[in-house]
């Protein structure tokens, strides 16, 4: 049976329509495929390497490429997505995504991986911003639930694209080809599903659109500031996961089977997602500080593991790094969805993930640019300690305020 969605009171503004209770679920597969589309090269990456004879600094390049490209949509999409609606702003997002998954299965270069990469960050930056937006206009009165379901949807898409590359490349005929076809045909699925579903954001007020920068109400500037740097920390290591830890973690324990790499991976992620899941009774601030103090100590963990050779020891560091990942991001994202008003949403998401996707992009960049003077072993524990400084820097500031509240 169809819900209905407050109407505005605005002059001008679009009086409500009915929308499907499948809505939200939709939405939420959407932003997990979003996200899984992001990470699914991740296995893949040796293998071009490999085939194209380019350097890690090239690899990071590639992957930073993603990461720019979905600042630039973050900064546009959430006040597009607050001014035209929702629905225009996903299907457009999809559309883009698949348009990258074409230029994928067809790359036999560089250049392409690039293009391809810049249209999939733009596409997952639009689908995370007014995915989000969305998540809240159908369901305004459970933030908290919402971003804990969003952070849950993030890491389970991720997990599954990354485990499902590596296998199909692995196992598969063509394994630069199949990946992207098996999702292609996903991604479509998605958007006739979006396009079946009615717009949600019914309070928005005609007129033309501007592209403004991303906003924080001041009312909620505390908070936001907060879960701001809750997440950038969280993404930080996001940064160290996907771009540095599957090909070291291969290179030290001596296996070089793509789904060993895709597993590390997946492990991690799906740790995460589960204790985002049953996570809820901790309050969101005090997840978020302690997620940033596991993250801290988790990485620091991964060097002795690295150390060992041993691959046993190298999973299971990444799924503690997955456990408190996923308690720091999802701890920051509940804060943040319970607080922000309602005519305000996209564009405080589009400030949120501007500056997540920044702490992702810049550490990595580096790091692949210093792994082209050194050995990426070198790189790698300089790297994680710098990283961990950034998740203890976050703890304390979150400590701080909780204090100043009390």
């Amino acid at each position: 049976m169809a819900v209905t969605t407050a109407t505005a009171s605005a002059p001008g503004a679009i009086t409500a329509r009915p929308t499907q209770p499948w809505a939200y679920a939709l939405i939420l597969l959407a932003t997990g495929v979003a996200l899984g589309v992001s990470g699914a090269p991740a296995p893949l990456y040796g293998l071009y390497q490999k085939q194209w004879h380019f350097s890690s600094l090239t690899t990071t390049i590639v992957f930073a490429v993603y990461a720019l490209a979905a600042l630039v949509a973050v900064l546009v999409s959430g006040r597009i997505s607050d001014v035209v609606g929702r629905k225009p702003v996903l299907l457009g997002a999809f559309v883009t995504m698949i348009a990258g998954l074409v230029v994928f299965l067809f790359a036999d270069n560089v250049a392409m991986l690039l293009v391809a990469r810049a249209l999939h960050g733009l596409a997952v930056g639009s689908t995370v911003v007014a995915g989000a937006a969305a998540l809240l206009d159908l369901k305004p009165k459970h933030g908290a639930r919402t971003g804990q379901l969003s952070g849950v949807a993030f890491n389970v898409g991720m997990a599954v694209a990354i485990l499902g590359s590596a296998l199909l490349a692995q196992y598969v005929p063509h394994p630069l080809r199949t990946p992207y076809l098996v999702i292609t045909v996903l991604c479509l699925l998605i958007g006739i599903g979006v396009l079946a579903m009615r717009e949600p954001h019914t309070a928005r007020v005609a007129g033309p659109i501007r592209i403004a920068k991303p906003a924080v109400p001041q009312e909620i500037r505390g908070d936001f500031w907060f879960s701001a740097l809750g997440v950038m920390a969280a993404w930080s290591v996001l940064g160290v996961l996907l771009s540095l830890y599957p090909s070291l973690a291969a290179a030290k324990t001596g296996v070089h089977n793509l789904v060993f790499g895709g597993a590390v991976v997946a492990a991690t992620a799906t740790t995460a997602a589960l204790v985002q899941l049953f996570a809820t009774r901790i309050p969101a601030r005090r997840a978020a500080i302690g997620g940033d103090i596991g993250m801290a100590v988790t990485l620091l963990l991964t060097i002795p593991a690295l150390a060992t050779h041993n691959w046993v020891l190298v999973l299971v560091a990444g799924v503690l790094l997955g456990a408190t990942f996923g308690l720091g991001f999802g701890g920051s994202l509940r804060h943040l969805s319970n607080v922000v008003p309602q005519h305000k949403r996209g564009e405080t998401m589009s400030a949120y993930y501007l500056l997540a996707y920044t702490a992702m992009a810049l550490p990595t960049v580096i790091a692949g640019w210093a792994a082209t003077r050194w050995a990426l072993s070198t790189v790698f524990p300089w790297f994680v300690v710098v990283v961990a400084l950034a998740c203890t820097g976050a703890a304390v500031i979150g400590l701080r305020g909780s204090r100043t509240r009390a």
